[in-house]
Order: C-alpha cells, then sequence, then structure tokens
C-alpha cells in the first residue's frame, strides 16, 4: 500500500531525507486503469475538500480549491479520461502536483504506492491518431504484471493555464 513520504524518525529528527532514486513514480487508479506521474513533480497526496466551481472552466477542471493558502484547481481525472465522475469524491484522493511552477492538483480513485522504473523500462505510448498529444501519456510501463499509463504532467498546463487567477479567487469567495 501507499506509504507516506514524510513523517519518519530521520525527518522528526530534523535530518534531510534523501528520496530513494529506485523509486521514481507514484502510482494511481482512475476506474479500472493503472496510472502514474513521476514523483518528482509531486508535492503531496491528501484527502479532498470542498471545491468552488469555475465558471466556463473546461470540463475536466472540477473546480478550484484552498490549500493552505494557494488556490489549487482540481483535474478531475475521471472526465479527463471519459469515464463518468465518481458519485462521492470524498472517497478519492487529490494528488497535488507541480505544473510550471503551479500547483494543480488530480482527482483519483485511489492511491496505490511509489515505485521505481527506469527509463528504459518505460516504452512510448501506442499512437492513436490525432490529439496523442493531447492525450497526456508520456509512456507505458508494467507493474505488478499490469500495464501502466505514465503521465505527462506538463499537459496538465494546457487545461490549468487558461484559469486566470482573478477567478480562481473570486471563485473561492463566492464558496466562503
Amino acid at each position: 500500500m501507499f506509504k507516506e513520504f514524510r513523517g519518519t524518525q530521520a525527518g522528526a529528527l530534523g535530518k534531510q531525507e534523501r528520496p530513494d532514486p529506485q523509486k521514481s513514480l507514484v502510482g494511481f487508479v482512475v476506474g479500472d486503469i493503472n496510472y502514474a506521474v513521476p514523483i518528482a513533480s509531486v508535492r503531496e497526496i491528501v484527502n479532498p475538500v470542498p471545491l468552488a466551481e469555475l465558471p466556463h472552466a473546461p470540463p475536466a477542471v472540477a473546480g478550484v480549491a484552498d490549500h493552505r493558502g494557494e488556490i489549487v484547481p482540481i483535474i478531475d481525472l475521471r472526465v479527463r479520461f471519459g469515464l463518468t465522475p465518481n458519485a462521492d469524491p470524498r472517497k478519492g484522493k487529490w494528488i497535488l502536483i507541480e505544473v510550471e511552477g503551479r500547483g494543480v492538483g488530480l482527482a483519483v480513485d485511489r492511491v496505490t504506492e511509489v515505485f521505481g522504473k527506469g527509463s528504459s523500462e518505460i516504452k512510448p505510448p501506442p499512437a492513436l491518431g490525432a490529439g496523442d498529444d493531447l492525450r497526456g501519456i508520456a509512456g507505458v510501463t508494467t507493474h505488478d504484471s499490469a500495464l501502466t499509463f505514465v503521465l505527462e504532467v506538463s499537459q496538465f498546463d494546457v487545461l490549468t493555464r487558461q484559469l486566470p487567477e482573478t477567478s480562481l479567487r473570486a471563485s473561492m469567495r463566492t464558496m466562503k
């Protein structure tokens, strides 16, 4: 099962922990499919909190949340990948990632574990025609005998860069 990134004895003693270079991906599930993102882009994993909806946002942007004073757009990966939204999003998790210097949340069904794959073990995604670049899949690997799609986190910038900061803050004010 997923293990916490921080909070070990070394961290409690104020010593800087060195990330395990063998563990390079954070795995998660959306629907019945396994996905992963590079651990270097992950800030933290949190339980969902109430969202403020953004008018005129792309369908995959579920809304915005105030996370420790930062207004973070949340992308519902179920909607992004053509699935029905989760009936109870509180049962899922949010993976907060860094995209182009900004925080973005990925709403997923569940987080599985942190695991490692070398770049030679990640194969290019299959070409499926027009729109390949918009799918946001950087590669495919096998983990625990199942295919795992590694996402290209920079593609989430396309969904969220058009959300002006003033609209994000205004949406949070209407929520309070």
